[in-house]
């Protein structure tokens, strides 16, 4: 464990084996019509269109979230997964299988994708940009992979400012809940000590495995620099990042369970209202650096 605190790949290895099999669970995934809508959105807001494309390959794949809950909204017929963490592609295997895609997948480097120039219609990837070593490297692969004209859509890494008040958010939350839960009154909300020190490793490793935060003209550079055309950054979520950290930061500091379905449609119900106000109010007076989100898109050239 030692050697991961020094090495980047053997840390995102070792941090997304060890949280593969609680992933879903612990982001709320699904693959149901909320999380489709919800990739679907994300994919339309940056392309600007939804395809249909024949074949994707989706880049550190995690469980599937993205790839899957694309197919399943129509945007991407055929698919191809890759991750670092074995783990990982395991469970986006298992979850297409149960869904019925048509998914096939390979452990893999980012920065090395085993396959072969001119593969692919789409190349995607959801909150995967900030954990490759080398961004740029990645991006020229990228290029090798798709066919001339194919797209790729990068979704969901942290800005350079929406990290730094996302993860104060979440460590002031997590402190004021872990301390107040010690009354006696309120030790029932507090989860078992045993959990809150694994939270906190986790926590610690995340901290390790999270290697980059963006600026939106910055990372428009990286992918032109790459090869591609057409590049555009868009940027999201800002008052629903405000409120969505702190609760999910309480929802993993309390018992699970303890909350219901009334407190997750509250919750749900809260960011949907505040990410309408984000798009159609926030976007068009503020700059798109003091978002959360960054998302890029672009193409290979013909």
């Amino acid at each position: 464990m030692e050697a991961a605190w020094k090495d980047p790949k053997l840390a995102n290895v070792l941090y997304h084996d060890w949280e593969a099999g609680t992933y879903d669970e612990k982001w709320s995934i699904s693959y149901d019509e909320r999380c489709i809508t919800y990739a679907t959105d994300r994919f339309r807001a940056v392309s600007g269109g939804v395809g249909p494309y024949e074949h994707a390959l989706e880049l550190g794949c995690g469980t599937g979230f993205f790839l899957l809950n694309l197919m399943q909204g129509g945007v991407i017929k055929k698919g191809s997964v890759t991750d670092l963490s074995p783990g990982m592609v395991e469970v986006a295997l298992r979850n297409a299988v149960n869904l019925g895609l048509p998914v096939d997948g390979r452990v893999a480097d980012a920065e090395r994708i085993p396959y072969d120039d001119n593969s692919f219609d789409l190349v995607i990837g959801h909150a995967v940009l900030h954990h490759i070593p080398d961004v740029e490297a990645a991006m020229r692969e990228v290029q090798r992979v798709l066919k001339p004209g194919g797209r790729f859509v990068f979704a969901g890494d942290p800005t350079n400012i929406g990290n730094f008040y996302a993860r104060k958010l979440g460590q002031l939350t997590w402190w004021l809940t872990t301390n107040v839960t010690k009354a006696p009154v309120l030790t029932e909300w507090r989860r078992p000590q045993e959990e809150l020190d694994e939270s906190s490793r986790a926590a610690a490793l995340e901290a390790v495995v999270d290697l980059h935060t963006f600026d939106p003209g910055d990372l428009e550079r990286t992918a032109r620099a790459a090869g591609a055309r057409e590049v555009r950054a868009v940027t999201e979520e800002l008052s629903a990042a405000l409120f969505g950290w702190p609760v999910r930061t309480f929802e993993a500091a309390v018992p699970k369970g303890k909350l219901g379905f009334g407190w997750a449609m509250f919750a749900y119900r809260s960011w949907q209202r505040l990410s309408w106000l984000d798009e159609n109010v926030l976007a068009k007076v503020l700059p798109r650096e003091v978002f959360y989100n960054v998302s890029i898109t672009g193409r290979k050239p013909l």
